[in-house]
């Protein structure tokens, strides 16, 4: 009996059915028989979510450019229909085709989160493709993996084959064209990946041994080949307007969390936040031209019927010819209403101009993310923002009749103090006054305050600091809670500390975490990012049976000398720059957004023509 058979009897007995058909509007169906090379493109999480993610989108269609290879989708599948999988014998699945994975060239996982890697370990095990890289042979799939945990490969390390480091669209093919090779030679696994190792951003880390030293630190991370480079440089696609982006998104027949039409920007970003990852490895910034743009926009809303376009970006505002292209944009879709969305929006970059052009068609709530309740503490994360920023511009959004605002903090950033905590509070109930002042009430205004736990991340000036302790972040937590609950007008909400506990842990660890993975998963752990599922103590005994202390990657403050699991990969990020950056926030002491001044991060080893400012270290 055929997988589509079986489907037939089971989708009427799961919620959702529709995450399993395929067939949306827009997906891509070619002939098996000619086909070279099948590559499925996979999501460790559930469909809804997997959807929203542009880099599987642009993946899946620029490969499918391409006669002879075909990538289809495949998302972990939600606990009601995985009992039915395991109890009726059906294997995970592609959507297309619904191919079993087992029978495909490649398994390629984006890794987005960390808290999503037991659903890996899962989707490995129902596509009956063993669990650990040692372990498969000539006869399974390869699997790979790339997105912005990559960037610290290491606690994956023994379960992927082979990771992509960076910007895939050009890569890719390139692993591609290999494995075509490969094939026609007809040579062994073990063959084709000591020559994918060469193909510049690939990491091969059976192809590195890992040494400790007797405190557990990583002694060395070295290649057992000769052929195999000491450090994988990250890829970097040159010119955004030359490679290659679709515009026959597929179109779901369910409610996804963001549905709507995605227009990616630019690239990168100058601004420097000494907290944030995203804002280092995706260095330098490259921007598409507004004409480009302008195509692109118009050849999506013709080809999906989307109602909105989101202009996509690390921190949309940013974009150099921003007004130029939402006056563009607005006037293109003003007759078809499509409107215009940037969830990305810095403070200190809202203007009055800007926000009357994007709510012209469609209004929605605004977001804004100070990140710290005192400019102490902006001072040190190098946020760059003030007080007066958010208050003037949540001001020039109330006057246009907005009343839902957003705003997003951390705790536990390096040198917080219960002050911070309180200036949080303070800045969320200044927000309600400057409603007040405008329309001389508070009615309808809604003032949300979110908090997330600040994680250490690799390629930051923070990666050599410590994670507060749970008990600390259940204080912070509970004194934010009591200082917001008198005002009606605020609500509070937080992320759990134990989910950033277990963050920190796989962010900052190494290969010996793929036992705690494989444990993990025996125990039952999936979902980790999902209340309903996430087990802590599940996770504690884990890893007490694998003998590892998680607290050790948690809790640790790294000396300066150490050697970090991830810096077996060249993000572009100088390790003396980071440590610059480091000294800097201990003094409180601002960097200048990069088109300012640069300060020498690295990132022009990458490529000619990127910043191309005079150091000013």
């Amino acid at each position: 009996m055929t997988i589509e058979n079986q489907l037939e009897k089971l989708l009427s007995r799961v919620s959702k059915p529709t995450r399993y058909i395929g067939n949306e509007y827009n997906s891509i169906r070619k002939d098996l028989d000619n086909i070279r090379v099948h590559i499925a493109l996979a999501f460790p999480d559930v469909y809804e979510v997997g959807m929203s993610h542009l880099g599987i989108k642009i993946l899946y269609h620029l490969l499918n450019e391409y006669p002879d290879i075909y990538a289809e989708r495949v998302y972990a599948p939600w606990v009601d229909f995985e009992d039915l999988m395991r109890k009726e014998g059906v294997p995970l699945f592609s959507l297309e085709s619904k191919t079993s994975i087992s029978q495909f060239d490649f398994l390629g996982f984006t890794l987005q989160y960390e808290l999503s890697y037991t659903n890996i370990v899962n989707m490995l095990e129902l596509s009956n493709v063993p669990i650990f890289s040692r372990e498969r042979n000539d006869s399974h799939p390869f699997v790979i993996a790339g997105g912005p945990c990559a960037f610290n490969p290491e606690p994956l390390a023994d379960i992927i084959d082979f990771f992509v480091i960076g910007e895939a669209e050009e890569a890719i093919l390139e692993v591609i064209d290999l494995y075509k090779d490969f094939m026609e030679r007809g040579e062994s696994r073990q063959k084709f990946l000591c020559n994918v190792a060469r193909i510049p951003g690939v990491y091969v880390p059976s192809l590195y041994s890992a040494s400790y030293n007797s405190d557990g630190t990583i002694s060395s991370i070295v290649p057992i080949k000769d052929h195999i480079p000491k450090r994988v440089q990250k890829r970097v696609i040159q010119n955004l307007d030359n490679v290659y982006y679709p515009t026959k998104f597929i179109v779901p027949y369910m409610d996804i969390v963001h549905d709507r039409a995605s227009l990616e920007i630019f690239r990168g970003c100058t601004r420097g936040c000494r907290f944030c990852q995203a804002g280092m490895i995706y260095r330098p910034v490259r921007e598409r031209s507004v004409g480009r743009l302008e195509k692109l926009a118009k050849d999506i809303i013709s080809s999906t019927g989307y109602g909105e376009i989101s202009l996509l970006s690390l921190s949309s505002s940013d974009y150099s010819d921003l007004k130029r292209l939402a006056e563009l944009l607005t006037e293109s879709f003003r007759e078809s209403k499509v409107g215009l969305s940037l969830p990305s929006l810095r403070i200190d970059a809202f203007s009055l101009g800007l926000a009357e052009k994007v709510q012209e068609i469609r209004k929605s709530g605004l977001t804004f993310a100070p990140e710290a309740g005192t400019q102490r503490l902006r001072d040190v994360i190098n946020k760059g923002v003030t007080e007066e920023d958010l208050l003037s511009s949540v001001r020039d959004a109330f006057a246009l009749g907005w009343n839902k605002v957003k705003l997003y903090f951390m705790i536990g950033l390096p040198t917080e103090t219960d002050e911070d905590i309180k200036g949080i509070s303070e800045l969320a109930h200044a927000v309600v006054d400057v409603y007040r002042q405008v329309n001389g009430h508070t009615k309808g205004l809604t003032v949300t305050v979110s908090t997330s736990t600040f994680v250490p991340k690799p390629f930051t000036p923070f990666q050599w600091e410590s994670q507060i302790t749970l008990e600390e972040i259940y204080e912070r937590q509970n004194l934010l809670k009591k200082l917001l609950r008198k005002n009606r007008n605020i609500s509070y909400r937080w992320h759990d500390g134990k989910l950033s506990f277990l963050e920190a842990v796989f962010s900052r660890g190494d290969r010996r975490l793929g036992n705690v993975l494989k444990i993990a998963h025996e125990k039952g752990c999936k979902f980790d990012s999902w209340d309903e599922f996430f087990n802590f103590d599940k996770w504690m005994s884990a890893f007490e049976e694998a003998e590892i202390d998680p607290d050790f990657y948690a809790y640790r403050k790294r000396s300066e000398s150490e050697k970090f699991p991830w810096e077996i990969i060249d993000a572009g990020i100088d390790r003396k720059f980071l440590l610059r950056e480091l000294e800097r926030a201990k003094r409180g002491q601002i960097t200048p957004d990069c088109r300012i001044s640069c300060y020498g991060c690295g990132i022009k080893r990458l490529g000619d023509g990127f910043c191309e400012a005079k150091i000013e270290v």
